[in-house]
């Protein structure tokens, strides 16, 4: 185990939950009079291991910090790969979920020492740097710094195991899972007066080409060229013209499957004529969640040389009433061709949704994953901390799965058949919603269905609560973006390379 640097000030620790009362879960540095001594001072303060709990105490001068953290665990057990947890990413994710609390509660602190890592290094890692994250850029007085630095202490036997538990490597591959959220999170949290289409595909293409990716833009001009009556439907009442950016990963070897992934990306979302209610409409900057994801997760790929080819189809509108805005009984004319009457404006992200992925359909992917903040219905269903995914079986269980594994949440929905017919128009080929309300998130999944090309492997995650935290800061979440679903997809992406 590498030692504790004496300049360090906080030594974090996990604490369990037990029936005997609580215990350390891992003692690194403490050992015998020492640890008992700390886990003394935790209990005199209440400190139990509740999941979640923190308590802070101060260190017994041997061990060379000021204070001690203590973070609880619940009663977790040790991770197994025998156990159903392990099957579920249980014991990754309450590490990722308690580093996360503890950088919360070490706001202002330069430098900590944590034994969580001592468990697993790569999720502690990523709960520390995710639970750091802070978007102040608008703020005059940003307030205090979050952590500055944090050593993880591991085993040295870990290392030189050559077993692919090297915690060198957990890190880093955590390290640049978390930067991408942290991206996909600032694209969230810029307000729609500084990022409208234009200015989130300008930003997409420095990003995207800096990590040596392919991008290209089409602007409103190019979008009626080429037909892309969706995407600019639900622009046509916002003075800022709707946007649709391409970006291409090369890493795919002969006979590699192709990945495509596409994201919604309304940069503000008033609902448009049918407007919604003023209530917490501001929340509504969030509705680019899935475009921002997809962008992090095509540089991401890029950046971990995933050998496969990976493009994104990010379609960008703002969705704003004007005299030139899109009306209920409107019919449009999607990529395909499918033609749609427009019943509700609010139901403008699988419009545009729509023609992205007929576009990426063209390119013979093997794998289609879409996603977006798109019905209320999700919330309704699923809560805000879990995605809905949808899509062809047997990759909507593959895509899901491994949601929970890294603990995103993702849970499988059906596509009931018998609501299909209520997407039929009187004078299109489609309606974009129903006329009542009933499975408002599986209708949706059903409207996109209708793009998506036979043979292809498809999933679509609905993350309208899971990518906006509106509520108070958890684990490593804070308010605002939370990047949702980054870490879903790449790890499908990487999924897919090692086994198809």
């Amino acid at each position: 185990m590498t030692a504790v640097d004496p300049a360090a000030e906080v030594l974090v620790v996990g604490l369990l939950q037990g029936e005997q009362g609580p215990s350390l879960a891992d003692l690194g540095p403490l050992s015998g009079e020492l640890a008992a001594d700390v886990l003394a001072r935790l209990e005199s303060v209440g400190a139990d291991g509740a999941d979640g709990t923190v308590h802070r105490v101060p260190a017994p001068q041997e061990l060379g910090v000021s204070s001690v953290l203590a973070v609880g665990l619940g009663g977790v057990s040790e991770p197994s790969v025998d156990t159903d947890d392990a099957a579920t990413g249980e014991p990754e994710e309450r590490l990722r979920q308690a580093a996360g609390t503890a950088a919360r509660a070490l706001t202002g602190v330069e430098h900590a020492v944590t034994t969580l890592s001592l468990r697993a290094a790569g999720p502690t890692a990523e709960g520390f740097v995710l639970g750091a994250y802070r978007y102040d850029e608008f703020k005059s007085e940003p307030g205090p710094a979050p952590v500055a630095r944090v050593d993880l202490l591991v085993p040295d036997a870990a290392a030189e195991s050559g077993d692919g538990a090297d915690p060198v490597a957990q890190v880093e591959h955590a390290a640049a899972v978390a930067a991408a959220v942290v991206i996909a999170r600032n694209f969230v949290n810029t307000p729609p007066s500084h990022l409208y289409p234009a200015e989130f595909a300008d930003r997409a293409r420095a990003v995207g080409t800096a990590t040596g990716l392919d991008v290209e833009v089409l602007d409103e001009d190019d979008l009626a060229e080429g037909g892309y009556g969706g995407i600019l439907g639900v622009g046509k009442g916002s003075s800022r013209p709707p946007r649709l950016v391409r970006m291409a990963h090369r890493g795919g070897t002969d006979g590699a499957p192709g990945v495509a992934l596409v994201g919604k990306g309304v940069t503000f979302d008033s609902g448009g004529i049918s407007i919604k209610p003023a209530a917490g409409m501001e929340n509504m900057t969030s509705d680019m969640g899935g475009a921002a994801a997809v962008v992090a997760t095509v540089v991401l790929a890029a950046q971990l040389g995933i050998p496969l080819d990976v493009t994104a189809y990010v379609p960008m509108a703002e969705n704003l009433p004007s005299a030139t805005a899109q009306r209920p009984g409107d019919v449009l004319t999607q990529y395909d061709g499918t033609t749609v009457e427009v019943i509700n404006t609010d139901a403008e992200g699988r419009l545009i949704l729509a023609d992205a992925i007929a576009r990426a359909c063209e390119d013979s992917p093997a794998y289609l994953i879409d996603t977006a903040t798109l019905t209320g219905a999700q919330m309704v269903a699923l809560g805000s901390r879990t995605p809905g995914v949808m899509g062809t079986d047997d990759f909507r269980d593959r895509v899901a799965r491994i949601s929970r594994t890294v603990g995103e949440n993702g849970w499988p929905m059906p596509l009931s058949g018998e609501l299909r017919a209520d997407l039929d128009s009187k004078v299109a080929d489609l309606a974009n919603v129903t006329n009542h309300r009933w499975g408002g998130m599986l209708v949706a999944g059903l409207f996109l269905r209708e793009f998506v090309a036979d043979g292809v492997q498809w999933a679509h995650l609905d993350v309208a609560g899971p990518a906006y935290n509106t509520g108070g800061a958890f684990g490593y979440t804070g308010k605002g973006g939370t990047g949702v679903p980054v870490r879903t997809m790449i790890a499908v992406l990487e999924d897919i390379a090692a086994n198809g």
